[in-house]
């Protein structure tokens, strides 16, 4: 995968077993947790953790909630998880087109609280109560200070916001926000534990594109490659070219976003394609993983019959998802575009995929992602395979 997803980079989850330090909120000593009101339709805290379950209202964008990958990540969303489990409940993510429509659903009941920046507006306070403001604007504002990332300055006088018949829930919410917002960064990191107990941090080392040209050696791992290729039907130089962009040939790099190994799995994926923990850094199941998993994409995408067209699905599809590429055949399709073919079409609307005017379309299911980094991936892979096919004969 690339690695210049830029703020994102240093932000995200943890990803496997590395819990973030700092205090916790045990469900049996919160002391919000025995004083429900009976005239409350709506679920409040003592509800939530009972039926064991919240549920948070955002939006899609890079610091609220996106997908990568099959992985759920954004700040905003984090956060909420943690505070989740600190009350003994696991997360549910309904994601809204705008704040409107947040609103609505919030009066709805169909949420218990709003988990991106809600401007703090007049006409809302009768029905909302909004918490968090100093704790989220004190903990963006520093990171875009620390990232020189101007996107991620705070909106001002905004907050997270629940219903004002759910008091239990929004003192809970207020309280954990002022007590752990010092741990907000923690919480938005990630660390990725090896079953050995090693713990890494994102790391890669860089090599060289090819190692021996003279000698159509391209890497210490042309072996795998090769033997793997023939799993999904891949020439092995354009399976050791995307080893490449993913980790540069080093088997134990670990991107920002939580992937792992010579083809960079991410933990879901890998799970997927019958790679465990213990085995994923080996190269050979790594590369095996992959090429389970483009095999896996190969046949989503067969409706597509030029097979060097597909490639450009499938590439595309390893880097970002299969939903988010679909999305954007949807939307090429849309505007009048062949949603089959990659160059000037498809990858248009990829490219369109991070502007909330086309990731917000009711047509899109998976919302926001970098495309510029999915449309950078799928021409340096293709350019580096030209290039190994020309040095490399055989």
């Amino acid at each position: 995968m690339t690695w210049r997803w830029g703020f994102l980079a240093v932000l995200l989850l943890n990803i496997i077993a590395c819990d973030p330090s700092g205090p916790s909120n045990d469900v049996g000593q919160s002391p919000f947790t025995n004083h429900a009101s009976t005239k409350n339709p709506h679920f409040d805290l003592p509800d939530i953790q009972q039926n064991g379950e919240l549920i948070i209202l955002t939006l899609y964008g890079p610091e609220s909630y996106f997908d990568f990958r099959g992985e759920e990540f954004g700040l905003q969303f984090m956060i909420a998880r943690q505070y989740a489990k600190s009350i003994g409940a696991t997360i549910r993510v309904d994601v809204s087109r705008n704040r409107k429509e947040l609103v609505s659903k919030m009066m709805k009941g169909e949420g218990d609280f709003i988990a991106c920046q809600m401007d703090m507006a007049d006409s809302l306070t009768s029905q909302m109560s909004f918490v968090g403001a100093a704790e989220l604007s004190s903990f963006l504002d520093s990171l875009s200070l620390q990232l020189n990332d101007p996107a991620l300055r705070p909106r001002p006088h905004a907050a997270w916001a629940v219903r004002k018949d759910s008091p239990l829930l929004s003192a809970s919410l207020s309280q954990w926000m002022k007590e752990h917002r010092q741990h907000f960064s923690a919480y938005t990191t990630i660390c990725v534990k090896s079953s050995g107990g090693r713990t890494y941090t994102a790391r890669r080392k860089v090599s060289s594109p090819i190692l021996n040209a003279s000698l159509g050696q391209i890497s210490v791992h042309d072996a795998v490659f090769k033997k793997y290729a023939l799993l999904c039907n891949w020439d092995w130089k354009l399976l050791a070219a995307q080893a490449y962009q993913e980790s540069t040939f080093d088997p134990e790099a670990v991107s920002r976003m939580g992937a792992m190994g010579l083809m960079q799995l991410m933990p879901g994926t890998a799970r997927e394609v019958g790679v465990v923990l213990s085995e994923i850094f080996e190269p050979e199941a790594n590369v095996r993983g992959a090429a389970k998993y483009i095999s896996k994409l190969n046949t989503h995408y067969s409706f597509i019959t030029n097979a060097d067209e597909r490639i450009n699905f499938i590439l595309a599809a390893y880097n970002a998802g299969a939903g988010h590429v679909d999305d954007a055949r949807t939307l090429a399709e849309k505007y009048g575009k062949d949603p089959n073919v990659w160059l000037g079409n498809v990858d248009v609307f990829v490219l369109k995929m991070s502007t909330p005017q086309y990731y917000n379309q009711t047509e899109v299911k998976y919302g926001y992602f970098r495309g510029i980094e999915t449309y950078d991936y799928v021409n340096s892979i293709r350019t580096r395979w030209n290039e190994y096919k020309q040095k490399v004969k055989h």
